[in-house]
């Protein structure tokens, strides 16, 4: 007879494997103060400028999230400033424009890609991060 202990860690391993996102990078809204935990931590750190109305920002969104699930990016802290209501952090950043990725590594910016919606290449900025 199967115990009930064994039932439930089957179960929660069929979770794990069935959602692959369980050690997937986590998006957050900006705040100055998670980003800056992040820089003194030595986080690998993706700062993603997002406007909801920004038809390139949707392209983005499906590839960041496909991209932020995979094993290699799970340590990457994602926080998405809010292009029309956080302008002083898209000015702090020096953003022109929404569908502005820009990528830390030891507290220095290390890369950025405006408007960009090839999957390999936000994989390739993603990558100067970790």
């Amino acid at each position: 007879m199967i115990s009930r202990r064994v039932v439930l860690a089957g179960m929660a391993a069929a979770a794990l494997l069935t959602y692959g996102g369980a050690f997937a990078a986590e998006e957050q809204p900006f705040s100055p103060e998670l980003f800056q935990v992040a820089k003194d931590q030595h986080k690998p750190i993706l700062i993603e400028i997002y406007a909801s109305w920004c038809p390139t920002c949707q392209a983005q969104k499906p590839i960041l999230s496909d991209l932020l699930a995979k094993p290699r990016f799970k340590d990457l802290t994602v926080l998405r400033v809010d292009f029309d209501s956080q302008k002083n952090a898209v000015r702090n950043f020096r953003a022109s424009v929404q569908s502005t990725l820009i990528v830390f590594k030891a507290g220095e910016e290390v890369g950025r890609s405006v408007g960009q919606t090839k999957a390999d290449a936000i994989a390739a900025l993603l990558d100067k991060a970790i």
